[in-house]
């Protein structure tokens, strides 16, 4: 079931005698239980003899040594959310195998295929062949109701043991500032979460799937108490895509912003700081749409609250193209709210992808136009616009003189590059020497030649 869970969350009631506090969590972790699985990740390694390696041999050309073939194998933990067989895990757990094989917790095994692995959430989904027999599942909880004190459970398959749960509180949500994948607005909590908890789920104590558990801060990769879930809703719109597609769109509102400092929390009346203030919008945007504008101030999105160009990214791309977004906002002094349309960010300019030969410095290089759509895809901002370099050529000129995939030209001999049309057109006229403006991770630099 792709729904989120339609229960009412149980009342949240703080222990008032020792037999409030002996409590059990046996009646929630059974229910949850079942429905989490091992993921075994299999990858072929080559390598090659060490004995081989060593300077004497490679003086008799024997340095290459013997390759050799090894089988490397990693333990994550997986979701089962629809009783057909598809499953959630993180991604990084099932990155760049050959065979996937999942154990369930009864231990019986199925192979696994990928419908879908999103490097961007951190998150893939599996499907197995149950052979028509219906699985235990965990249904997608309502994040946005989430407290911080609330008990969870962590239940996974840590250092290769068999299932495990751990129990704690949430001690944070919407945590933006973690950078461990492009969409964070991750759930932190105390419950221990250690290697091969990756991909485990994190229930609440009606038993359903809160969060997919994902990483851990500490010095030497122990639990530390301080552990991080990707919240269902994100999860629940990656599984929608793998099973109805097995693409995902993220819609965008096409606002940039910087968070609401203290001194502009007074001026805007505001009783602690929270929000962006806008300091740009993409022309034709939702937000544009809609009526936002520079200087508006963005308090929350769809009820819930932001405090960083992350958080409303996020917001966003949980929805469903074509979904409404709830927008409360200031503009001037009036505090109003605002409907916007989900839509995915445009593919314009077109891609226009063109490889430069000839004699010219960028000889080798596949170019492409930037639009929204396209730096979404290859992890640019999203405002950023312009030619990018995609591909080179290993032996073309481009490579050899240091240019890099990722590479935006900006300017070739003090004239401005806006397309590749135009910058094709620049590469072909004859020119006694080269001077190429590159934008390279932020920073400008130029290539003379």
């Amino acid at each position: 079931m792709l729904a989120p869970a339609a229960s009412a969350q149980s009342a949240r009631v703080t222990p008032n005698s020792r037999q409030d506090v002996q409590l059990s969590f046996a009646n929630v972790a059974a229910k949850a239980s079942p429905a989490v699985v091992n993921v075994y990740a299999q990858r072929v390694v080559v390598e090659r003899t060490p004995l081989f390696s060593d300077p004497i041999f490679r003086q008799f050309g024997l340095g290459m040594g013997v390759p050799q073939e090894r089988v490397q194998q990693s333990l994550g933990s997986g979701v089962i959310v629809r009783a057909d067989g598809v499953i959630v895990t993180n991604n990084h757990v099932i990155e760049k195998a050959d065979a996937l094989k999942v154990v369930l917790s009864d231990r019986r095994e199925f192979d696994a295929r990928v419908l879908l692995a999103d490097p961007k959430t951190d998150l893939a989904v599996l499907r197995i062949d149950t052979g028509g027999q219906r699985l235990p599942t965990l249904d997608f909880a309502d994040t946005q109701s989430l407290k911080v004190g609330d008990l969870v459970l962590a239940i996974g398959n840590p250092f290769g043991l068999t299932q495990t749960v751990t129990s704690g509180i949430i001690s944070a949500v919407g945590r933006t500032e973690v950078s461990i994948n492009d969409y964070s607005s991750f759930i932190q909590t105390d419950a221990a979460i250690n290697k091969g908890n990756s991909g485990g789920a994190l229930v609440d104590m009606n038993g359903d799937l809160v969060g997919v558990n994902s990483a851990i801060f500490s010095a030497g990769g122990g639990s530390n108490g301080i552990g991080f879930a990707i919240p269902a809703e994100m999860a629940r719109r990656v599984v929608e895509s793998a099973v109805t597609g097995g693409k995902i769109v993220r819609p965008w509102l096409g606002v940039k912003g910087q968070p609401v400092s203290q001194q502009t929390a007074r001026t805007l009346g505001l009783a602690s700081p929270k929000g962006i203030m806008i300091s740009e919008v993409y022309p034709g945007s939702p937000a544009a749409k809609a009526g936002l504008a520079k200087g508006d101030v963005i308090l929350s999105v769809n009820g819930a609250d932001v405090f960083d160009e992350g958080g409303v990214r996020y917001q966003a791309a949980t929805l469903r193209p074509g979904a409404s977004m709830t927008i409360e906002m200031i503009k001037g002094n009036t505090r109003r709210q605002v409907t916007a349309r989900a839509e995915a960010p445009p593919r314009y300019p077109a891609p226009d992808a063109r490889t430069l030969t000839g004699q010219t410095p960028l000889s080798g290089a596949q170019v492409v136009n930037l639009s929204p759509a396209e730096a979404e895809d290859v992890g640019f901002d999203t405002f950023t616009t312009g030619v990018y370099i995609k591909t080179l050529a290993p032996a073309g000129v481009a490579a050899r003189l240091g240019l890099r995939p990722g590479d935006i030209i900006r300017e070739v001999n003090g004239r401005e590059v806006r397309s590749t049309a135009e910058l094709e057109a620049l590469a072909r006229m004859p020119a006694p020497s080269w001077r190429i403006g590159v934008e390279r991770g932020g920073r400008r630099m130029e290539l003379q030649i």
